[in-house]
């Protein structure tokens, strides 16, 4: 892998304004040179007037101003319009093919083990950060950042020792309501995993997420799927591993686009497991299915997706150790040892 596409790390601070500027700034180049000449910004633009978008943005400027300033910074870095960007952070919640992947492996036990591919758009390899962020309100962390999106979508760690992965959920059953994108930057400031799961339950949701949430100090690995109806919060009890389709029990009779790569990663991750690989790396790194692999680097991915980095997380009593790969079967590009910084 050539030293220009290799995962960066950024540091990022300031009112969320500041913070909104510095991470447009990061992508501002990629974000005129690739993202808005793209199939899918055109397809998320085309939903400019739809009544769910108006509702969507007064809910985010009433009920999280923090992260209204924080997009509106994101806007000005990036020298795009306002609300072009608005809505692309909006994507998931208007257009069910948004091109935003994953899988996550989720192993527990007295210091569980959550780990995460993240897949996106293969345009931006080269071109996404690990962005450690400290906003002067709100809670310092680090996480995988696209340009010209908002954290809070990938995976990341707070400083309350919070653990957040997040899978696409391609859902048909959307409404108005609070962006999902929006509820998982503000959970990146919960004290803990009941006031995230409350957040979350709380909230008026727009789209659809799945996201794996752990702490330091406590045992559980929770399991959450949230639709515009529903919010499914299980504890983890055995390994397994989720990939971009709503599979609780009740949450899985929803409408939903199921592609024939989530399916194929569900499926074989959830064999890998049963062979007994519990070593998350193996799995996330599985090509066993050559059509349709669980790390995904072909030119003619059907979702238009690869794998960018892949994140291990153990989470302990005090703190969280963790690495961060942007290249299979080599070294962790960063690796994070109860820090927010790489050591």
């Amino acid at each position: 892998m050539s030293t220009d596409s290799r995962l960066g790390f950024i540091e990022v601070a300031g009112s969320p304004h500041d913070v909104g500027v510095q991470l447009g700034l990061f992508g501002r180049e990629i974000a005129h040179r690739h993202l808005v000449l793209g199939h899918a910004w055109t397809s998320v633009m085309a939903w400019r007037d739809d009544p769910r978008v108006a509702a969507m943005r007064g809910l985010v400027e009433a009920r999280f101003p923090v992260h209204w300033a924080e997009l509106q910074g994101l806007a000005a870095g990036l020298d795009l319009p306002f609300d072009d960007v608005f809505l692309w952070n909006c994507r998931g919640d208007v257009w069910a093919f948004a091109p935003d992947g994953c899988t996550t492996v989720q192993i527990p036990g007295r210091e569980p083990v959550l780990a995460h591919n993240e897949d996106g758009d293969p345009g931006f390899r080269g071109h996404c950060a690990l962005a450690h962020v400290r906003p002067e309100s709100g809670r310092a962390f680090t996480g995988f950042v696209y340009p010209a999106s908002i954290p809070g979508h990938t995976f990341a760690v707070t400083e309350a020792g919070l653990v957040q992965t997040v899978n696409n959920i391609r859902s048909r059953c959307v409404g108005a309501g609070l962006p999902r994108m929006i509820l998982g930057r503000a959970l990146l400031d919960s004290a803990s995993l009941d006031a995230a799961v409350g957040l979350l339950k709380s909230a008026e949701r727009a789209g659809a997420f799945h996201m794996t949430l752990a702490q330091q100090g406590d045992p559980r690995l929770l399991s959450i799927e949230y639709t515009h109806t529903t919010c499914s919060v299980a504890v983890v009890e055995r390994p397994q591993c989720h990939a971009n389709h709503l599979i609780h029990d009740s949450t899985k009779g929803e409408r939903q686009v199921i592609t024939g790569s989530s399916r194929s990663r569900q499926q074989r991750g959830e064999g890998l497991m049963v062979d007994g690989s519990l070593n998350p790396l193996d799995i996330l790194w599985d090509n066993g299915v050559s059509a349709l692999p669980i790390h995904r680097t072909q030119p003619d991915d059907p979702d238009h997706e690869n794998t960018l980095a892949t994140a291990v997380f153990r989470i302990g009593a005090r703190s969280v150790a963790w690495q961060v790969y942007d290249q299979a079967g080599n070294a962790p590009r960063f690796m994070m040892d109860g820090t927010l910084t790489p050591s």
